[in-house]
């Protein structure tokens, strides 16, 4: 990932090792591995805790070029060429999180929580119309464009694959 704070550019790589379950893995940076617990991650941003210290990101705002945040208080902005970026991005209402056309598609398997409209409601772009559940981390589905929901394609409880529709929004 290629990151920027302030005038300091950088890169590194990370991968997930193990997944311990209860939204808690073991993670390498670099060469080094840590341990990492997610406390929550919804549109507004992502706590977690990394070897034992407490980290919160809220995210301000997105661009094609970028994404622009705050990582513990310092503000960051990161390449949207990203893997981080781009999962971000997708699952906070961005451009790809469904076809330009009508399909609002999942971006994640999951389990459907709650579904927020019903066929027929007015959306804007960026309103929620669902928010799914995997591996414990619950993330807020977004509307890809302002519309009508012509017809919702989930219920709760429901179990979602990714790329599944979960709306047709005209």
């Amino acid at each position: 990932m290629e990151y920027k704070i302030e005038d300091v550019t950088g890169t590194f790589q990370g991968q997930i090792l193990k997944n311990l379950g209860n939204n808690e893995y073991v993670i390498k940076i670099d060469s080094q591995e840590h341990q990492l617990k997610v406390l929550s991650m919804n549109s507004r941003g992502i706590e977690f805790i990394l070897d034992q210290k407490y980290h919160k990101v809220k995210y301000l705002e997105n661009t094609t070029a970028q994404m622009n945040l705050v990582v513990d208080g310092i503000p960051m902005k990161i390449n949207t060429n990203s893997k981080f970026a781009e999962i971000v991005y997708k699952n906070t209402g961005g451009a790809d999180s469904g076809d330009a056309q009508t399909s609002l598609r999942s971006q994640i398997p999951g389990k459907v929580v709650s579904v927020n409209v019903e066929d027929g409601t007015n959306v804007k772009k960026g309103g929620v119309v669902c928010v799914l559940e995997s591996m414990k981390m619950q993330v807020s589905v977004k509307s890809h464009k302002d519309g009508v929901v012509k017809k919702i394609k989930v219920k709760g409880g429901m179990s979602v694959a990714k790329n599944d529709i979960l709306a047709e929004i005209e």
